[in-house]
C-alpha cells in the first residue's frame, strides 16, 4: 500500500500543504519543521513522486488583524501600518492580503484554506498578545511569520517590529510630573495585550522614580474596542480625588475620555490633562488637539514587510528584533496643574 502525504502530515503533526512545501523546499517553511516532515517520510517510507503538488510563486503575505465583532479599520493605527506593509510589498511585486474575523477560529480556517491552496508565503500579525490560538497554529504549521509588537514567547525565534513601549510610557508620564502632575492616571487594554502592558510598566516605573504613589484603580483595562460610555472612565472622573492628567494607550480611547470628560464638565487641559498614543487623525481633529506619542505606525508597517520579505527570500536569516523610534508631540490637551 502506497504511503500518503496525509500519512505524512498524520505523523508529522502538520497539515498536508506543510508536507508539499517541505518537499517542495519552500522557504515559509521553518528548518525545524522541515527536519519533523522529513522524519516522517523517512520513517514511512514516503517518496515524492514528479506527481506531487510543488509550490507555486505566489508571493503573498497574509495581514492579521486581530480578531474583533468590531470594524478593526476603526482603529486608525490600523490603516497606517498596512498602509506601510503595502507600499514596501509593491515595491518588491509581493500581494498582502487582509485576514481578519470576528474570533481566531475564524482566522485560524482562512489561514488553513490559503495554506491548502499554496497562497501564503508569510504572515505579518498586527498585534500580539499573551495567549493566542492563531500563533499556536503558526508554530504548529511551521508557517513563517513576525509579529509587530513584543513577543513573549519563543523570543529567540520570533522575528518582530516594535517600539520601546516602556520608554514611550515612561516619556509621557515625566512630561505630565514635569508640569506639576501628581495624581495621574493610566488607561489602556487588558494586559494580555502586550504593548499595553508595557506601556502601563512605563507609567508606573516613572512614577516610582519621582516617588509618586500609584492608585490601583486610577488604572483601567478596556476592551480592544471600548464603548463610548465606558463606566470604568465615568466612574474615575467622578471621583472627589480625581486624576488631574491621564496617560491613555491609544488616541481611539482619548477621544472617549474627552467625550465623557464633556459630558461632565471637565475642561481639557484645565480640569484635566491627556496624553495618548498613536498621534492619528483624532489626536489632530480633536478639540482641543491632543498631545500624543507618535509610534511611526507607517515606518512599523515598512518595517514588518521588510523583514517578513526578506526572510522569505533568505531562509537562513536569524530571527531578527526592530525598535522603531517615537517621538512625543506636544498639542494643547496639557496644561500645568492648578
Amino acid at each position: 500500500m502506497n504511503v500518503t502525504s496525509k500519512q505524512v502530515a498524520k505523523l508529522a503533526g502538520v497539515s498536508p500543504s506543510t508536507v508539499s512545501r517541505t518537499i517542495s523546499d519552500h522557504p515559509s517553511i521553518s528548518a525545524q519543521t522541515k527536519i519533523k516532515v522529513r522524519k516522517a517520510m523517512e520513517e514511512l517510507g514516503y517518496e515524492a513522486s514528479s506527481s506531487t503538488p510543488t509550490i507555486q510563486d505566489s508571493k503573498t503575505i497574509g495581514v492579521i488583524l486581530p480578531a474583533s465583532d468590531y470594524d478593526a479599520y476603526e482603529n486608525a493605527f490600523f490603516l497606517e501600518t498596512i498602509r506601510g506593509i503595502s507600499l514596501f510589498c509593491n515595491s518588491k511585486q509581493y500581494t498582502p492580503v487582509l485576514i481578519t474575523g470576528s474570533t481566531n477560529q475564524e482566522i485560524i480556517n482562512a489561514l488553513k484554506s490559503m495554506s491548502i491552496e499554496n497562497k501564503l508565503d508569510g504572515v505579518i500579525l498586527l498585534y500580539s498578545k499573551e495567549e493566542d490560538s492563531v500563533l499556536e497554529y503558526l508554530n504548529s504549521e511551521g508557517i513563517l511569520y513576525i509579529i509587530l509588537g513584543k513577543a513573549k514567547r519563543n523570543t529567540s525565534e520570533t522575528i518582530y517590529i516594535d517600539n520601546d513601549n516602556i520608554a514611550a510610557s515612561r516619556e509621557a508620564a515625566n512630561y505630565l510630573i514635569n508640569m506639576g502632575h501628581e495624581r495621574i492616571s493610566y488607561i489602556g487594554m487588558d494586559t494580555d495585550h502586550v504593548f499595553s502592558a508595557d506601556r502601563k510598566a512605563g507609567y508606573m516605573l516613572a512614577m516610582a522614580e519621582h516617588g509618586l504613589p500609584v492608585n490601583p484603580d486610577y488604572i483601567i483595562e478596556l476592551p480592544l474596542f471600548p464603548k463610548t460610555d465606558a463606566p470604568e472612565i465615568r466612574t474615575l472622573l467622578e471621583r472627589d480625588d480625581r486624576p488631574t492628567a491621564i496617560i491613555v494607550c491609544d488616541d481611539m480611547y482619548a477621544m472617549v475620555l474627552m467625550q465623557i470628560a464633556a459630558f461632565l464638565n471637565l475642561s481639557i487641559p484645565e480640569d484635566l490633562s491627556i496624553v495618548s498614543f498613536n498621534n492619528t487623525a483624532y489626536a489632530r481633529f480633536s478639540v482641543p488637539q491632543l498631545t500624543s506619542i507618535d509610534v511611526n505606525s507607517q515606518q512599523l508597517g515598512i518595517e514588518a514587510a521588510s523583514q517578513i520579505i526578506n526572510h522569505i527570500e533568505n531562509p537562513s536569516l536569524l530571527a531578527t528584533k526592530i525598535i522603531v523610534p517615537h517621538f512625543l508631540v506636544e498639542r494643547e490637551s496639557c496644561a500645568p496643574v492648578k
